[in-house]
């Protein structure tokens, strides 16, 4: 049984009423639900059960997920919170779009927004925290995404960059977690009435930024993981009476689904938003709503001085193009990369060609690899990247010893003698890292940051 704050519950309890009151109550107290969505940029080969469904999204199931496995190890899995998968999934975001996912960590949903993107537009990630910043990149990187930036940066850092740049922002906001109290007991330690004052202004302040970067018209997306009304139909009333935004309405069939309440905010539309309570069913618990910018600028913003970094990029020199071709031209390639750049002997793709000086990139676009003295050495993100194609030059470790043994950074004897230099490295047909193959033997190249402890 959680131990609910007293406060907590009298709040609630003069919320829902006794009757509903009891439902939520008793929800808190059952198991949380599990669910995975699959990567539809990457063929959809997997061993799990796809029998269990999460409405509406059609790529999700309920269902757990295993860290080690080829599934995930490889980007053609992602777990993640059900009722987490819907501010991504009723986001309307087109090809071609300027996407921010401004609170991204850890992933979830940025992976689902590059995913409508589908390799066009370009998708912003950014994370404020270093250490989370550092699990997204890993993320998108697993998905096999080639059109994000990820950013480490406050939003007040952002805006002078983007200003009025973006179709949809989605921002999922700190909040005070009241939705993950079963899946994350510890959150309840941290609750107060006083906690949930403390994140709806902090909310505000980190919508203040996000408007200015929002394009006339464009749509924000906004959701917590929280049941407040302070941090929900509040804050969505704050924002149409502050900016004269328009609550967009969310066409959902599913029952498992309810809608926010015009009582609790103080303007009409809420009905609009969409709640997802424990007792639903469907998953934790999570609030979601879309509101449109009007026409025309919203406002004259005062545009702050954009540092200028020290970071020098240049275009690949002719050497540089023959090494390079030397280990792709062997591989099936969705992507031109004649056009990559070199920083720092760093070789990518970028996603974006505005002036970023200043801000902390911590990944922009696709990183190639690296060029060492008189050879270029290929990147993981590349090798997930190639596992969207069909390839041919790829080695599967066929047992499980053998997938274990290269995740934990070993070399590993193999029966291809055919196949020589860097090759891709599968299990179970899924593509998840490269390798450099010679006399039966394949050298390991699964970064250390990611490779697991042997038992």
């Amino acid at each position: 049984m959680l131990n609910l704050p007293v406060e907590f519950k009298e709040k609630y309890q003069r919320l829902l009423g006794d009757s509903q009151a009891k439902a939520f109550f008793d929800a808190l107290n059952k198991e949380n639900k599990k669910a995975f969505r699959i990567n539809t940029l990457k063929p959809n080969q997997v061993s799990y059960d796809l029998s269990k469904k999460v409405p509406e999204i059609s790529n999700a199931y309920y269902g757990e997920v295993n860290g080690q496995d080829p599934e995930w190890v490889s980007g053609t899995v992602y777990s993640q919170d059900p009722s987490a998968m819907f501010p991504a999934f009723i986001a309307n975001v087109k090809q071609g779009d300027h996407v921010l996912d401004l609170c991204a960590a850890p992933g979830g949903k940025s992976t689902a927004l590059a995913e409508k993107l589908n390799g066009s537009g370009v998708l912003v990630a950014n994370e404020i925290s270093s250490g989370r910043a550092k699990a997204l990149r890993e993320n998108i990187e697993r998905w096999g995404i080639k059109n994000a930036v990820i950013t480490n940066e406050s939003p007040a850092n952002l805006f002078p960059h983007f200003t009025q740049y973006f179709d949809e922002i989605l921002v999922d906001a700190p909040c005070s977690g009241e939705g993950m109290f079963r899946k994350n007991p510890e959150a309840i330690k941290y609750w107060s009435q006083d906690y949930v004052l403390t994140c709806q202004e902090r909310q505000k302040e980190i919508l203040t930024e996000a408007v200015k970067m929002l394009k006339p018209n464009g749509q924000l997306i906004y959701s917590t993981c929280t049941f407040s009304p302070e941090e929900d139909e509040e804050i969505v009333s704050w924002l149409v009476e502050t900016y004269n935004m328009k609550i967009v309405p969310i066409e959902l069939a599913s029952d498992k689904i309810s809608h926010g309440k015009n009582e609790w905010g103080s303007v009409s539309g809420l009905d609009h938003t969409l709640r997802f309570w424990p007792q639903d069913g469907l998953g934790e618990g999570q609030f979601a709503a879309i509101l449109q910018m009007p026409d025309g600028k919203i406002a004259k913003v005062k545009k702050r001085k954009i540092k200028k970094g020290d970071r020098s990029t240049r275009r690949l020199t002719k050497n540089d193009q023959k090494l390079v071709e030397k280990v792709l031209d062997k591989f099936n390639l969705n992507f031109d990369w004649t056009a990559a750049v070199v920083r720092n002997d760093h070789v990518f793709l970028p996603a974006i060609d505005k002036d970023l000086k200043g801000l902390k990139i911590v990944n922009n676009g696709l990183e190639l690899g690296i060029m060492k003295k008189n050879r270029f050495e290929p990147s993981h993100q590349l090798a997930e990247v190639l596992g969207e194609l069909p390839q041919e030059d790829v080695i599967d470790l066929e047992n499980q010893d053998n997938y274990l043994s290269y995740l934990h950074g070993e070399t590993v004897r193999v029966d291809s003698k055919k196949l020589k230099g860097f090759v891709l490295v599968s299990f179970k047909g899924l593509i998840f890292s490269f390798g450099k193959a010679a006399n039966g033997t394949l050298k390991n190249f699964y970064p250390k940051g990611l490779r697991i402890l042997k038992k």
